[in-house]
């Protein structure tokens, strides 16, 4: 089976290509590297496996490219291109969000209707929820999302729908919740903390400390778009999270005795578009996609600064 992985080179679509390799797919990977980090962390990831026999690597932006061509023979789509982060999706950037969120979805989704594709799969992200006190977060509860990036994702999300009622795409979204492991963005906070822990330097953190995040490690998350793909439904939505609300401050802590070293830290104000809690009720992605987490903070974050130190 021939597969098509968007955003191929970053963190979560390089160990979706590996996964998939390993269970023999041919996999075509797309990347336009977006500069929101540093185009060598996306070369390094595409170093574990560019010279597979059974992988074809395309450097081409989804919005400007020839759709068709690249759909060729295709059975499964996991649409996880996009541009992230909250924080930066404000202002003049938007229209980047709209681009790389919205109109590369649309654009993909047109050029999937006509043809007869086993599941395409959209990762979407717990940041469609907004700031609610509906904890845990659930696939029927009120979307309402509190920055421009989660209105984009929300909105790709419809699109999916759409499409699959009109024209049977047979699409799944998936709603991420705080990934981390091995090769995250450097944008991130675990990648950014840990980063400082190894030079010594101050890390920034933004609000009490006391806000919570149900943090999921990468390896869970792309079992879960493995398991999508072979759902035999489609048009439907699923929360992925690692299975439990942590403070950021006991997750520091975690760190902090993995490394053996103290953070030095330097607190700001909240930031707009961020949100106090994320928890994500499971039951349905449990039920439906056999998804159940099995990385727990400590052993992920483990995972993550031997990672952090063998490419520093």
């Amino acid at each position: 089976m021939k597969s098509l992985v968007t955003g191929a080179a970053g963190f979560i679509g390089s160990h979706l290509v590996e996964k998939l390799l390993g269970a023999g797919h041919d996999v075509v990977g797309i990347d336009c590297f977006l500069d929101n980090y540093p185009r060598h962390f996306k070369e390094h990831n595409l170093a574990n496996f560019e010279r597979h026999p059974k992988f074809r690597f395309v450097n081409e932006d989804l919005t400007k490219t020839d759709l068709k061509a690249l759909l060729l023979d295709v059975g499964y789509v996991f649409h996880l291109a996009g541009q992230p982060g909250v924080r930066s999706s404000w202002g003049s950037e938007f229209s980047r969000y709209t681009e790389n969120n919205l109109s590369a979805t649309q654009l993909l989704l047109e050029a999937a209707k006509d043809l007869k594709l086993e599941k395409f799969v959209y990762a979407s992200t717990s940041s469609v929820y907004g700031d609610t006190a509906d904890l845990p977060m659930r696939e029927d509860g009120l979307t309402r999302p509190v920055s421009p990036y989660g209105a984009t994702k929300l909105a790709a999300e419809h699109l999916c729908h759409l499409y699959s009622q009109a024209y049977g795409v047979p699409t799944v979204a998936l709603r991420f919740f705080t990934v981390y492991g091995p090769r995250q963005r450097p944008d991130m906070f675990f990648h950014i903390f840990m980063r400082a822990l190894l030079a010594g330097a101050a890390v920034p953190l933004y609000d009490d400390g006391e806000q919570t995040r149900d943090f999921t490690f990468c390896s869970d998350i792309v079992d879960g778009l493995y398991n999508a793909a072979h759902y035999p439904r489609h048009g439907e939505v699923f929360n992925l999270g690692g299975g439990s609300q942590v403070s950021l401050l006991t997750a520091i802590a975690m760190a902090e005795k993995i490394a053996g070293v103290k953070a030095n830290l330097q607190r700001f104000d909240r930031q707009r578009g961020d949100v106090r809690h994320t928890s994500a009720r499971l039951d349905l992605a449990r039920d439906k996609l056999n998804y159940h987490p099995r990385v727990g903070l400590e052993e992920g974050l483990k995972q993550e600064w031997q990672w952090l130190k063998s490419i520093s």
